[in-house]
């Protein structure tokens, strides 16, 4: 159970907790729970064409949708002195809606995910293995959609978690991960803060090296890359209450 009654200090929110690929807004309800629990103020926008807005998918369902839907999202609620944190495939897209509404940005928080430069393509970040996995899917899904990972290959151990989440995946928007970013790391008008999963074997030090280069808080959570399901209490507890936890930078 979280403990509330920290002596830290605490950050309020308002947070908007944005999904990765093949998850929707249900993941984070373990840790919208614990947030809201310690008086905090939690929005969990679901992207276009996954999870509950899985049916609005089209072939122009792409990065630039994303963007614009957490843009929309933080504009149509009025949200101001936000948290915004991006798990996996979603620092694609919260990198780039920070950049476009930065007076509404308190914290900006990339959670073992992309953090991308203008220019850009998701594809081309992945590593080779996983990218040639990620074009087969593509392709036998007619450049529409890729097909969910296996959650061991994300470092989920616990039987239960898998056979529990893996029914609720969805194919992701295969037009996001070839769509060049927009507005990138370097047109953020602030620092900002990385997490990076160190209890499976993470694909996105790079990125964590990154952001170390630009003088963002880089911290490590020891946990996998499903740590909002499989450890809300750690990463709740991050959030309300960052540290700096320093990470090897080491390949």
């Amino acid at each position: 159970m979280l403990n509330t009654s920290d002596p830290e200090e605490t950050d309020s929110g308002p947070f908007v907790l944005v999904h990765g690929a093949w998850h929707g807004a249900w993941c984070w309800r373990p840790v919208q729970h614990l947030l809201e629990a310690a008086g905090a103020q939690v929005f969990t926008p679901t992207l276009t064409g996954l999870g509950d807005r899985a049916h609005l998918l089209t072939r122009e369902t792409g990065l630039s949708t994303h963007v614009m839907d957490v843009v929309s999202f933080l504009e149509s609620e009025n949200l101001q002195d936000v948290v915004l944190v991006g798990h996996s495939y979603a620092g694609l897209v919260v990198t780039p809606a920070a950049a476009l509404v930065p007076d509404r940005i308190k914290r900006l928080v990339i959670l073992d995910g992309f953090l991308p430069e203008a220019g850009e393509v998701a594809m081309d970040l992945l590593p080779e293995r996983a990218a040639a996995h990620y074009r087969e899917s593509a392709h036998k899904n007619d450049g529409l959609v890729i097909d969910p990972r296996p959650l061991e290959n994300l470092g989920v151990t616990d039987r239960q978690i898998i056979e529990d989440l893996s029914p609720r995946l969805t194919a992701h928007p295969a037009k996001t991960y070839l769509d060049k970013v927009e507005h990138g790391l370097s047109d953020l008008p602030f620092p900002g803060e990385y997490l990076l999963c160190s209890g499976w074997s993470t694909p996105f030090l790079r990125f964590a090296q990154r952001a170390n280069t630009k003088t963002w808080r880089v911290s490590e959570l020891d946990a996998d890359h499903e740590v909002m399901v499989t450890n809300p209490d750690l990463l709740a507890h991050h959030l309300l209450h960052p540290k700096h936890q320093p990470v090897n930078m080491a390949p």
